[in-house]
């Protein structure tokens, strides 16, 4: 109960953050439940006289800033998720910006130290200040017979922090699901721990060294892109080691033309990455914003910070690389039957109402030429569409969606009249041609075949466990199902605590809008 208490207080704390800075000015309660509704009408009401007196001016980032590191992330994680918080309030929070003040210096070295087991000045000829801070992590520039070196330093208490706020989150996230039966199918816990598992990996600056060596190998033949070299004798959980990347940033577009690259190529050279290495290798940089992507004085494509990673599986790569081919070729049909064959459509629909709605988002593209189409927006409205046919949140398909928003915004400003089909199609085709063309049926077969081999050797195990099945049902058929005192006592247990919680939870949720509301009037 005390555990609820701290909870609650930490939401009202948030509530009051959200009220000052106007940003339930961004939320419409029109759909919502009724309890949900009246709490944001009156954080609006509190907000016109507290908060901000123009609604133009709700800032939702602003207000997750202010919250402390945790509440950054989870800002950033929402902005993926606009089939939760709709399109203004992930607009609001893709401004979010992920940058805090920088420790000390000294606090730096102590880390350093602990981590590597020697003192800085033994790891490192010279270590200058830090040149960029974030929520989780900062970086130091450093000097060693490699030559120049980034190091990247985890701030002090965070992993104590995250774990806190994420306690709170995943307390939030419960008493929804339990006041509101309807927020269940947007999953507000799954939603939670996906964000557990991801702060969880980027907290070991281990991960995202691994994470950079399998695209190092991944891509060590694409031409155009490279990854910073990871210094392993000088890297650890909390500390990470990596070659200095010295180039232009993207964001920069004066300076690349000053420079003589070619924008048309590095707009192309961009998309055609992401695609690449979402659809050939399955693994992708899920946070290739503007600050993250440079170019060196070759041309190359340099990404850096990989603390954020996007997986696809191969039944996820064959969904991407035929909507993005179906919707090229207008055959709506097969674009249905990919979404039914993968199991995101239930079916209890039909393919062919689906097909129907696919074409409502395809056919107005025919009129427009092949620069102004726009695949993010696509796969946005797909995304909108498929919630009519009861489409489950795929976690793995909105990053890649929320990523392909940014990669194309990017490729753009480097080329605005950039055919994005055009780009494309040399990456699609390709994965198309072989993963569903003659040579993918035979990499299918010969995988078959494997499977097939391995069944058999597995057989006689099988057929054993089967039999001592068979006699079990057998036996409980002759001579009934039995409990003995233990375990009627045990349930009996069981269901006297689920009905206690029951009751707790009631009391909880009460409290928490009472304790919010009042934090809101105060």
């Amino acid at each position: 109960m005390f555990s609820s208490i701290v909870h609650l207080s930490r939401l009202a704390r948030a509530g009051w953050a959200l009220t000052r800075e106007g940003a339930f000015a961004l939320v419409d309660p029109t759909d919502l439940p009724a309890g949900p509704a009246m709490a944001i009408r009156l954080g609006r009401l509190l907000g016109a006289v507290v908060g901000r007196r123009n609604p133009q001016d709700a800032r939702l980032a602003a207000a997750f800033s202010r919250l402390g590191p945790s509440w950054i992330k989870l800002g950033q994680f929402l902005a993926t998720r606009r089939d939760l918080v709709g399109d203004a309030i992930a607009s609001d929070l893709s401004q979010l910006q992920d940058r805090l003040p920088p420790f000390s210096d000294a606090v730096a070295r102590n880390a350093i130290k602990a981590a590597l087991g020697r003192p800085v000045e033994d790891a490192f000829d010279e270590f200058g200040p830090p040149v960029a801070a974030a929520s989780i992590a900062q970086v130091h520039k450093a000097q060693a017979d490699e030559g120049s070196l980034a190091v990247k330093v985890l701030r002090p208490g965070i992993e104590r922090r995250f774990r806190r706020d994420l306690d709170t989150f995943f307390f939030a996230a419960h008493t929804i699901e339990r006041i509101d039966p309807e927020a269940r199918r947007l999953r507000p816990v799954d939603t939670v721990e996906i964000l557990d598992r991801s702060v969880t990996i980027e907290m070991d600056l281990r991960m995202e060294a691994a994470a950079i060596s399998e695209i190092a190998e991944n891509t060590a033949e694409d031409p155009g892109f490279r990854v910073p070299k990871v210094d392993w004798s000088r890297s650890a959980k909390r500390v990470m080691t990596l070659e200095w990347i010295d180039g232009i940033p993207i964001a920069d577009r004066d300076a690349l033309e000053e420079a003589g690259h070619d924008l048309k190529r590095l707009g192309a050279l961009v998309m055609q990455s992401f695609l690449r290495h979402a659809l050939r290798d399955g693994f992708f940089h899920a946070d290739m914003h503007p600050g993250n992507l440079f170019i060196d004085d070759e041309g190359n494509l340099v990404a850096v910070d990989f603390g954020i990673m996007g997986r696809l599986g191969p039944k996820e790569r064959r969904f991407l690389a035929e909507i993005l081919w179906g919707f090229i070729r207008r055959d709506y049909h097969r674009t249905a039957e990919v979404h039914f064959e993968a199991g995101y459509v239930p079916d209890i629909h039909s393919v062919d109402d689906f097909a129907q709605a696919l074409r409502a988002i395809g056919e107005p593209l025919r009129d427009r030429t092949a620069s102004e189409i726009s695949m993010a927006r696509l796969l946005t409205q797909l995304f909108e569409v498929t919630e009519l046919f009861d489409m489950k949140t795929r976690p793995e398909l909105l990053l890649l969606q929320k990523t392909m928003v940014v990669v194309e915004g990017v490729a753009r400003h480097l080329d605005p009249e950039l055919d994005m089909w055009t780009t494309s199609e040399p990456i699609v085709g390709e994965w198309i041609r072989k993963n569903l063309g003659p040579e993918g049926a035979l990499h299918s077969a010969a995988e078959g075949a494997g499977n097939l081999g391995r069944l058999l050797l597995a057989a006689p195990e099988l057929l054993v466990r089967g039999e001592r099945i068979a006699a079990g049902l057998a036996t409980m058929a002759r001579d009934g199902f039995h409990l003995d005192r233990e375990s009627v006592e045990a349930i009996a247990a069981a269901e006297a605590r689920r009905t206690r919680s029951g009751r707790v939870a009631l009391w909880i949720s009460a409290l928490s809008l009472a304790t919010i509301a009042a934090a809101l009037w105060w």
